[in-house]
Formats: structure tokens, sequence, C-alpha cells
């Protein structure tokens, strides 16, 4: 998800170790006795999930994606870059596989669009340490092929995780529509039912068009009328952010995966001024594991061209969840990141030139 220019996101990182303990005794007690409806991995093995996502902009696509990459109920078939600069966006994506030892993931990158500066998107906000990374070679717009395939390879099993703006995925229904209704679901972070963004006291708002639909409300309707069933989050639900407890918690341990974060964090405060954290994108992939973090009920979503999400009258076509349980998701989500060891062998940055 990118940034939104009146919400705070992250604040730099403050040492809590009494906090750090409790979250790690968390961790030990309850990682693996979670249980996954909906989402969850069973006697065939974990979910095959695709995330689909504009990273680089605002700081929830990366700690979405460290909490997927943290997550053995994943089996990630691949990861593919969404919205404006998509072939710099892989290459972050490149440079996070790297060094967090996950390279078997494949990366593809999405369509990328010329207008989005103008469409009201923030700056690429982590770009100096995308463009720090190992350079790879990737074909413009491959995301879309590839998505189809793995459905035709998998008909009925895979989840695709949607992070961002809709673009590869109308484009997907666009060229194979048969194709795409074999996806097991949609797992979307979009849309505002009742709540809109935050006003800056924290009190909540009427209904905003959200960002990730705003961008591409064609391709949003598209994914609505597509037939796959479609669980969305919405800003009803996913405006969960860290208070200082939370965000110390990071001081305490050092992986390539949290280095990473701290880094990664650092440049995006730096680049829009923002001091506190929003896990918008975050709470789909919670969701995805254990649907009992943010349980949804059936809604009818019709999408106007402003990207508002309204709903009304008719038949389902979407899930929607309206009301997190925070005290579910921040118990997946820290211990997951706190206790992970992932380690990359590889050379991760780009060679300079003498």
């Amino acid at each position: 998800m990118n940034s939104r220019h009146r919400h705070p996101r992250f604040a730099a990182v403050i040492v809590a170790t009494a906090f750090a303990l409790i979250v790690t005794a968390s961790s030990r007690a309850g990682f693996s006795q979670t249980s996954h409806p909906e989402g969850a991995p069973d006697s065939a093995g974990p979910s095959k999930v695709i995330i689909d996502t504009d990273i680089g902009d605002d700081i929830d696509d990366v700690y979405a994606l460290s909490l997927a990459l943290s997550s053995p109920e994943f089996h990630i078939l691949g990861i593919t870059s969404a919205w404006g600069d998509t072939a710099l966006r892989s290459r972050l994506l490149d440079r996070l596989l790297c060094v967090t030892g996950r390279e078997e993931i494949p990366v593809y990158t999405g369509i990328a669009t010329t207008s989005w500066h103008k469409a009201g998107a923030g700056a690429f906000s982590q770009a100096p340490w995308a463009a720090a990374g190992k350079e790879r070679h990737h074909v413009e717009g491959d995301a879309v092929p590839f998505l189809l395939d793995q459905i035709r390879r998998n008909p009925g099993e895979v989840t695709l995780i949607a992070i961002g703006p809709l673009t590869n995925i109308g484009s997907a229904i666009d060229r194979d529509p048969v194709t795409f209704r074999k996806l097991r679901r949609v797992v979307l972070m979009g849309g505002s039912v009742v709540r809109g963004y935050d006003a800056s006291n924290g009190a909540a708002t009427p209904p905003d068009a959200e960002y990730n639909i705003a961008m591409d409300p064609a391709a949003a309707r598209k994914l609505f009328q597509s037939g796959v069933p479609v669980v969305i989050l919405p800003l009803d639900s996913t405006q969960l952010r860290f208070d200082d407890k939370k965000r110390a918690s990071f001081g305490s341990i050092s992986t390539p995966l949290t280095d990473s974060l701290l880094v990664l964090t650092a440049e995006w405060s730096r680049t829009t001024g923002y001091t506190s954290p929003t896990l918008f994108d975050p709470v789909a992939v919670a969701y995805a594991l254990d649907a009992r973090s943010c349980p949804a009920t059936p809604v009818h979503i019709e999408v106007d061209d402003q990207g508002f999400t309204r709903q009304t009258p008719g038949p389902p076509n979407a899930e929607a969840c309206l009301s997190p349980h925070p005290e579910l998701f921040f118990p997946l989500l820290l211990p997951r990141l706190l206790n992970q060891r992932m380690v990359g062998a590889q050379a991760c940055l780009a060679v300079a030139n003498p």
C-alpha cells in the first residue's frame, strides 16, 4: 500500500527489553498453536500464495511481506510488483529475499504506470535501499502471465494476497477471465466501507476513496465482478498502529530481516516525515494466516469511478472485515518477526564501478 499524505506511520525504534521478553515468551508458547481457518495449512501442506505488492512507498508492505516470509503456513509461489516503478520495486524484493535467504521465491515485474505521481501517489521512500541491491534481469509485465500460469497449474489452490493497486489483477482478468476464476480466493487490503482514513487526532472519518482502489477503479470493479471469492480488509479494520512498546521490541534483536526493516523504516521516515506506522497491509497477511484476527461478513460492494467502495443492496460479491481484533493480530505479527532466523548466503549488494 502506498503512503497517504495525511496519515502517520513509523517512528525511530526504542529499546524496551522487558517488552521484548514478553513477546518472545508469547511466541515460544503459541507460535504453533494458532488455528488457521480459511487460509491455513492442512494435511496437504502449506497454503499456496502469491503476493502482489507496491512495496517501496509506504512502509507497511515490507512488514506485510516480512510476516509472510516468517510464516511456515505459506508456500509462496512468487511475488509480483505492482504500480509505478515496478522494476525498482522488483529490485527491492530481490534484495529482501537475498538477505533473508529466500531466493527460491521468484519475483515478477508488474505493469509499470507513468501517471502515478499525478494521481496522488507518494514518493518511493525506500528507493536508496532498493537501488543498492544487486540488479537482476526482469521483464516488465511478466507478473500477469506468471499469475495466470500458476492458477492453471494449481486450480482452486492459490490465494492471491493483493496489497497494492490492482492493475496487474485487472490485466489478468482481461487476458483470461476463465483461468482467473480458478483462484481459490483473493485477500485484498483495500476499500473503505463505513470508516475512512483516521483524522490527525485519531478520530474516524466517513468513508474515503482508499488508495489501492482509487489508483485503478476499473481494475477493482473487474475483481469484484470476476466471480472469484474476495475478502477485503478495508480502512475500517486495517488502521492498526504500533505504540512505543511494540516498536521498541525491534531494538532487542539483530537479524538480516530485522536490520533491513530498521533501515527501510528510517528511509521511509526521512522521506515522508511521518513518525508512526499504520500496518494496513500486514492485517491482510494476518487474515490469510488466521481469519480469527479479522472476522469477515458477506457484503455487496460497488466501485465508483473515484474509487469509493459502496456497500449496496444485492447478492454478496465479497466478504469484508469491519472490526479487527488487535489482541490477536499483534501476537501473530511480533513473535514471528522477532523469532525468525532467516539468513542469506549470497552477496546482495550491487558491485560499485571502479
